[in-house]
């Protein structure tokens, strides 16, 4: 089923998942509200289109992302559909990765999820309709080499969501949670660094089309997760009940 509401605020809109979010709703008839921090990007996106009014934000600020709502729902109206997309992705081994880069990347790809979602789910809530799309990862479950920091933002943002999930059942929002594996989008560029690159590499990265028609089934489904692409939901599989077949392909890829 087709986006049914008016107003979507997309995350990470300026590229990636976020900017493919933001054209499709768009297309779908819906205003969208871009928000990102790559202002150029988001100039790009806006052009040419009617449907998409560009936010500039910093999403792990929360009294910014609570005024941006407030505009957008000045601006446009109730918010009936977010796509948390926000993310970074720089690789390395932990203990050579300088602790600002790791806790950057959890205040923009956990906390940014977590402050637009309390900035939008009351006003959802209180509607009794809307529909919340977090941004979670295969690598939520699957831990690896050189992506530890990363690995460790979307498992809270798995964790998040799906308490999230299980606390308003019956309330009237749609609450997905997206698990992707490696997709093809500009990140890779980002993950692929130094010894990551062999590891990205080692598996065929997926469309991004394929990731938002599963959000899309896991909506029209009430299913909380959505796992894209072939063999993906069983690599979580293998992850819960064989942990250690997962590590001996990944110390084999990594040479670790």
């Amino acid at each position: 089923m087709a986006f049914s509401g008016r107003v979507a605020l997309v995350t990470g809109a300026a590229s990636g998942m976020g900017r493919l979010s933001a054209e499709r709703l768009a297309a779908a008839g819906a205003s969208v509200a871009a928000v990102d921090v790559n202002e150029d990007g988001l100039r790009e996106l806006a052009e040419g289109r009617d449907g998409v009014r560009a936010f500039p934000c910093d999403v792990s600020d929360d009294a910014a992302v609570r005024q941006l709502v407030k505009s957008v729902e000045s601006e446009l109206g109730p918010v009936d559909r977010v796509m948390n997309a926000a993310a970074i992705a720089p690789s390395g081994l932990l203990a050579e990765q300088d602790v600002a880069t790791v806790q950057r990347l959890m205040r923009i790809n956990y906390g940014g999820v977590v402050n637009v979602t309390y900035a939008v789910l009351p006003g959802m809530l209180e509607r009794g309709n809307g529909d919340l799309v977090q941004f979670g990862s295969l690598a939520g479950w699957l831990p690896s080499p050189y992506m530890g920091a990363y690995s460790a933002t979307k498992f809270a943002v798995n964790s998040f969501s799906e308490v999230l999930y299980h606390e308003n059942r019956g309330r009237g929002v749609r609450i997905v949670c997206v698990c992707p594996p490696v997709v093809e989008t500009p990140m890779l560029e980002q993950m692929a660094q130094e010894g990551a690159r062999e590891m990205i590499h080692s598996t065929d990265a997926i469309q991004p089309g394929v990731v938002l028609d599963s959000i899309e089934e896991a909506l029209d489904s009430g299913a909380l997760w959505a796992f894209p692409g072939r063999g993906t939901a069983a690599a979580w599989r293998i992850r819960r009940f064989a942990p250690g077949l997962l590590w001996r392909r990944l110390h084999s890829v990594t040479g670790i």
